[in-house]
């Protein structure tokens, strides 16, 4: 009875592991959003203008990148989000 309870809450917390090893994928891209969104929007421009001319400009940096360089070099996600204004400017 014993084991049978231990054993169940061991193959219970296996199902935890491998939903959370999925859920933490989708937790960290969210968290990256946030943290350009909240950069791009210090710049004068949403999410989705910066990453649509990001794209357009040909630079192909991840979020994760992107996210690492809005907290700890300002000046060059600055830089970026002026690249990114400046490439939908020409586009348009």
């Amino acid at each position: 009875s014993c084991f049978r309870v231990a054993k169940q809450a061991y193959e219970k917390a296996g199902q935890y592991a491998y939903i959370g090893r999925k859920q933490k994928k989708r937790n960290f891209r969210s968290l990256w959003i946030q943290r350009i969104n909240a950069a791009a929007r210090l710049n004068g421009m949403t999410y989705s203008t910066f990453m649509n001319g990001m794209i357009k400009s040909g630079l192909e940096l991840n979020r994760k990148v992107l996210s690492e360089i809005a907290i700890h070099d300002p000046v060059a996600f600055t830089a970026l989000a002026k690249l990114s204004a400046d490439t939908l400017k020409k586009a348009a």
